[in-house]
């Protein structure tokens, strides 16, 4: 089955790699840093409120599905009004939004037990090996992501799934 998840994994990845180039790369990009979007954006919540039954399901039907890495703009914890934009491995799907889990590829992140790392991927341009933090998930509403993205491969995400069932109270 693990074979089959890869595969599956595999042919997302290619084509979304293909629409990114239908689309000549072209992103919606904003600052490394800046002021919060339009009301109605990503909220923050500790994991274990909203636990529930996590599974691989990526799929290229043009929404976002959990085991796909989505860009979108993220609040700093220490000042909510500021963020910046970033990816974020969708987890789950809730009322009317997505659940999702904030990428770091800062290595200090190998060491905080609330983050695990789940290697590099196609959402890193540089290729660095990522962590994802697992104790704050973001409640992000379906227009606030970017598309461009990437299928994150099925057995990192069962890492992740494995982690939040574990510590969290995920199913």
């Amino acid at each position: 089955m693990a074979g089959f998840r890869d595969l599956v994994g595999r042919a997302l990845q290619a084509g979304l790699d293909l629409l990114d180039k239908q689309t000549d790369g072209r992103r919606r990009r904003r600052g490394s840093g800046g002021a919060a979007p339009p009301a109605g954006g990503v909220r923050t919540v500790p994991s274990g409120d909203r636990a529930r039954t996590i599974s691989y399901q990526p799929d290229l039907d043009g929404a976002a599905d959990p085991g796909e890495v989505v860009w979108t703009w993220v609040p700093f914890e220490e000042d909510a009004s500021q963020g910046k934009d970033r990816p974020v491995l969708v987890v789950a799907r809730g009322d009317g939004d997505l659940l999702g889990l904030m990428l770091s590829s800062q290595e200090h992140r190998r060491d905080d037990a609330h983050w695990v790392g789940v290697g590099a991927g196609a959402w890193d341009r540089e290729g660095r090996e990522s962590f994802v933090r697992l104790d704050r998930v973001l409640e992000i509403p379906e227009h606030g992501i970017r598309r461009e993205g990437a299928v994150m491969p099925a057995d990192r995400f069962e890492h992740v799934a494995a982690a939040l069932r574990g510590g969290y109270g995920w199913r």
